[in-house]
């Protein structure tokens, strides 16, 4: 599976329940938060109305929360779980070990709205320097990598598996 730059990997149950938050947000949410600021102005004196400047915040929250929203599904690349054959690709979980070190770090290798709600794995994106850099490559070969600080990484695959959640 190839990605640009700006692909964000979901399974579909991710994909649907970011459309489902979106719709409730852009609908009954949003006409509760224009009630709130209605009722707040209609108490008068707006400047110091605390109902007022407290639904104004939550109205701000939430455009920005429908703005990436719609921002993370017009990128979405939808795709099922990835086969189980060794082969990183967003979707899976990955095991890998740092060159030198003797303890292994575990994540997902995609966005965190593909976790299942209280899964707390660490989630890098494909687009991140060690994400990048071994997407593609199978269980058992080593990669190295340049990270952001500059300083080159070498990283063993010791396993790579398709989340579920």
């Amino acid at each position: 599976m190839t990605q640009d730059a700006g692909t964000i990997w979901l399974t579909q149950d991710a994909f649907d329940k970011l459309t489902a938050e979106l719709d409730d947000l852009r609908g009954p949410r949003r006409a509760e938060i224009i009630e709130k600021i209605s009722a707040a102005r209609d108490e008068g004196d707006l400047k110091e109305n605390s109902g007022y400047h407290a639904a104004k915040d939550e109205q701000g929250k939430q455009e920005a929360r429908i703005r990436q929203l719609e921002d993370m599904l017009r990128r979405a690349e939808v795709g099922e779980t990835p086969a189980n054959d060794g082969v990183v690709e967003p979707g899976m979980v990955v095991t890998v070990r740092f060159t030198g070190e003797d303890e292994t770090e575990k994540f997902l290798l995609g966005a965190r709205e593909n976790l299942a709600e209280g899964d707390t794995l660490a989630v890098y994106s494909p687009q991140s320097a060690m994400g990048a850099a071994i997407n593609g490559h199978d269980k058992g070969e080593t990669v190295s990598y340049t990270a952001p600080n500059g300083k080159e990484i070498q990283v063993d695959i010791v396993d790579a598996e398709p989340y579920r959640s």
